[in-house]
């Protein structure tokens, strides 16, 4: 099995994806990717990054993008993972759902 890295350095563009778990159609509403909209374009008006193509599918995304700084401690893809994470978990609370994402990690 192949072993993905995904450390990033900055200033270097990448082709980077991300995976809901299970492939699970947690992307499919409008609000999932107003949640993902949001948290890039904060990025990119903090100009931590700069976005040179993305795709939100029903389970996945896909980013051309570039990371310029840290936000704090942490790389700008750290903090769209975290910020994204936690406003899905907030969303999946409210509407129900929110079981069928945990994971034995």
């Amino acid at each position: 099995m192949q072993v993905r890295n995904s450390f990033t350095h900055l200033n270097k563009i990448y082709f980077w994806t991300a995976t809901i778990n299970n492939w699970q159609h947690l992307l499919s509403g409008k609000v999932e990717k107003e949640i993902i909209l949001n948290s890039l374009k904060f990025l990119s008006d903090n100009n931590l990054v700069t976005i040179y193509g993305f795709v939100i599918m029903p389970n996945h995304i896909h980013l051309i993008w570039q990371q310029h700084e840290k936000n704090g401690k942490e790389m700008a893809k750290g903090s769209f993972l975290k910020f994204t994470a936690h406003e899905f978990k907030k969303r999946l609370l409210l509407i129900g759902g929110l079981e069928n994402y945990k994971v034995d990690a």
